[in-house]
């Protein structure tokens, strides 16, 4: 597979390294201000040599480079948060140009395991009431959004599975939450790639699943796969879909 990475930070990086652990190649690195970057936009001819862009860049970038390889018919996996404003249109014209592309707020393989951990988890939970169920994550006090798209992600399921919760509360609570809130609370602080631990709580005992990454690299592992998993399954996919699909074909 030859890849073309889009945003050369710290996730551009560590998307290099996964690449290239997977006997992969890496045809460019696009970067408007990293030194480091072959080109600070995403130029034709490092777009005719690549089989797949996988994109960690800014928000105000994914629109226009979204556009781009819908028009150059070049499958994308976009990492990106924060852009979920302009998603449906960007979505819609991958689909109407027929570009095959993966978007998600987390790809790393761990955060999607907890994510299906902890619905089966509520699914169990559903059956006894006096477990109270609620999330909280930590982040490195660079992280510009709050809470994170992996606590939504995993709140939204939950909510899904127990009866006795109807709304996922993200806010500053100056009052006690109502019985059929699902509390999400965050922490942002010093380096911590991110911690995130769902909590099922009564008079009686505690009991908490908790997903801690150590570094970025499983997020880039996750990205890889997905990109090599979109060659072969063709078509607009939310991450959920490429994981649901890998552990599918695993059982």
């Amino acid at each position: 597979m030859r890849a073309l990475i889009v945003g050369y930070g710290h996730m551009g990086r560590e998307i290099e390294k996964a690449l290239t652990a997977r006997g992969h190649v890496v045809v460019g690195r696009i970067d408007p201000l990293d030194p480091g970057a072959d080109a600070r936009v995403i130029e034709p001819s490092l777009l005719s040599d690549c089989d797949v862009a996988i994109e960690f860049s800014l928000p105000a970038a994914v629109g226009e480079n979204a556009a781009t390889y819908a028009d150059s018919g070049i499958p994308a996996v976009i990492g990106t948060t924060g852009w979920e404003a302009i998603r449906p249109d960007v979505l819609a014209r991958a689909a109407a140009n027929g570009n095959s592309l993966v978007w998600g707020n987390n790809f790393s393989i761990g955060a999607n395991l907890f994510a299906r951990i902890a619905t089966v988890a509520a699914k169990y939970a559903n059956s006894f009431d006096e477990y109270d169920a609620f999330l909280h994550e930590y982040h490195h006090r660079r992280k510009k959004d709050s809470p994170s798209g992996t606590a939504l992600m995993v709140a939204q399921r939950v909510v899904a599975e127990l009866d006795t919760k109807s709304s996922v509360v993200t806010e500053r609570l100056d009052r006690p939450p109502a019985p059929e809130e699902l509390h999400v609370s965050s922490t942002r602080g010093g380096s911590v790639p991110g911690t995130h631990t769902l909590t099922f709580d009564s008079d009686a005992d505690t009991i908490e699943i908790t997903h801690r990454a150590r570094n970025r690299s499983g997020f880039a592992s996750g990205a890889v796969r997905a990109a090599e998993w979109l060659l072969v399954n063709p078509g607009v996919h939310a991450a959920d879909d490429v994981f649901d699909a890998i552990l599918k074909e695993r059982s």
